[in-house]
């Protein structure tokens, strides 16, 4: 009987090579490659429908919106991740020429069922870890259902449950608001 070899860690810099020229993208957590499957139809018309609420609202100021092709860099003390979120709102934003942001402020995860488990623990985990971020938020996509982690004057974060189509996220961290009937719009059966 044979050991299983341990796969080699790829380097940061291998990895953001890679992706520039990958066809499907890669998430990246310490060394370890993953790629990531396809949205469907409604999830990615709710990550649209976020990030056309927002950057309408953000027009002019000095936060905006970047969608799910920039991914966002978390380092820990031991590793490093890149995830690629559905949308986020980023106020202080790295250069043009950079392929992620590491300062986001607002970040927004599309729930799906083979991604729900990872999404809520592992990712949920890493970005509040983030001094950067004010609100963290999971939208359900077979209903109008919204959860907000968001940072609290006294630390840590504090959960809100926002559902209904008459529903509205505030956002006063970006002084935007995103209400669920936009985020909904559209979406189907």
């Amino acid at each position: 009987m044979t050991a299983l070899e341990k796969p080699e860690a790829i380097s940061i810099a291998e990895y953001l090579a890679g992706e520039e020229l990958a066809e499907v993208k890669h998430e990246y957590v310490g060394g370890s490659v993953h790629a990531m499957a396809g949205a469907t139809n409604r999830h990615n018309a709710i990550a649209v429908n976020a990030m056309v609420s927002l950057g309408a609202q953000l027009r002019g100021k000095s936060c905006r919106p970047f969608n799910s092709d920039t991914k966002v860099r978390i380092d820990f003390p031991d590793h490093t991740r890149f995830y690629y979120p559905d949308a986020m709102v980023v106020c202080r934003s790295n250069p043009a020429g950079d392929h992620f942001q590491e300062s986001p402020v607002v970040v927004v995860e599309v729930l799906s069922d083979s991604t729900r488990r990872t999404d809520l623990e592992e990712k949920r985990e890493a970005y509040l870890t983030m001094p950067s971020l004010k609100a963290l938020i999971f939208v359900e996509p077979d209903s109008p259902r919204v959860v907000i982690h968001r940072r609290r004057a006294e630390g840590g974060f504090g959960s809100e449950v926002h559902s209904g189509l008459d529903a509205v996220v505030p956002l006063p961290e970006i002084e935007a608001e995103l209400p669920l009937a936009e985020l909904y719009d559209q979406i189907g059966d």
